[in-house]
């Protein structure tokens, strides 16, 4: 309670201070007092609100480097980010990109090691009014469970990244994955965007969608469709002996799409299992494989 200068001495004044109605001055001066008391132990006892983190402030793995806003809401729309989505972003400081999640209706988790900066988002996201939808963890990103989400979000070095790139590999296929700036090493990311447009740093954004494991060989009517696989790129043939013809494709999570001589072959990869069509010379007909 702060306090100032006052009025003169009550009894310099015709003691108007001296006595109410039997309540004295020294009565007045003694509840003040214990009022003062009582509102500072229960100051001291109340949580302290979170300080404004620090540009740069340490962290485990990395420093906490806040995103650009204008890159938040970039890599969320280049995730395709829907209300269907469970958002979680690893490393999430002062929760910026959980909570420009939660705005468009997604399920955001923020993990974060600082529990400073986890106490300041949470905060931020009752002030933003949805902390219904947002929920801050405390802990290691390596240990969390990242089968929850449809879409990990990342601003961490290439180092960390490469770090986490086979739990991401892991992953449920379709599952997206952005990242400002920092690649996953030798995983090339399916869209790149670069967009200067009123954009100072960090400017780079990248997304990679988690392809189906399709490496091995399949049965199929045309005989074997022997499959290799760099990430999201397959390669091998289709027959037998010289009869076999080279095939070559790509996956985008369980889509997979690839040539093999003058057929295209379409199809969804489910487990053991790809069902689809195979296009020759303008015809159009199913084709299936298994393995």
């Amino acid at each position: 309670m702060p306090v100032g200068p006052g009025p003169a001495h009550p009894r310099r004044r015709g003691g108007a201070f001296a006595s109410l109605g039997g309540f004295t001055a020294a009565a007045f001066l003694t509840l003040a007092a214990a009022t003062l008391t009582l509102a500072a132990a229960a100051l001291a006892q109340s949580p302290a609100l979170p300080q404004e983190p620090q540009f740069g402030e340490s962290g485990k793995d990395v420093p906490w480097v806040p995103m650009p806003e204008g890159q938040v809401e970039k890599i969320l729309t280049l995730a395709g980010v829907t209300p269907a989505d469970v958002v979680m972003d690893l490393g999430s400081g002062d929760g910026r990109v959980v909570i420009a999640a939660a705005k468009r209706g997604a399920r955001a988790i923020g993990v974060e090691y600082n529990p400073r900066l986890v106490a300041y988002s949470r905060r931020e996201a009752g002030i933003a009014s949805v902390a219904e939808r947002v929920s801050i963890e405390q802990g290691d990103l390596f240990d969390a469970d990242l089968s929850r989400a449809s879409v990990i979000t990342l601003f961490l070095l290439e180092s960390v990244n490469i770090r986490l790139q086979p739990k991401l590999l892991a992953l449920r296929p379709g599952t997206r994955i952005v990242a400002n700036t920092f690649q996953i090493g030798a995983w090339t990311p399916d869209v790149f965007q670069q967009d200067l447009a009123g954009c100072d740093v960090w400017c780079t954004l990248y997304l990679w969608i988690v392809p189906a494991r399709v490496a091995g060989a399949w049965k199929t009517p045309q005989g074997t469709l022997s499959l290799g696989q760099s990430y999201q790129v397959v390669r091998g043939a289709l027959g037998e002996g010289a009869f076999a013809m080279p095939v070559a494709g790509k996956l985008a999570g369980e889509e997979i799409r690839f040539s093999a001589g003058s057929a295209q072959y379409r199809g969804r990869v489910s487990g053991d299992t790809i069902e689809g069509t195979v296009t020759t010379s303008g015809s159009i007909r199913p084709w299936r494989a298994t393995r």
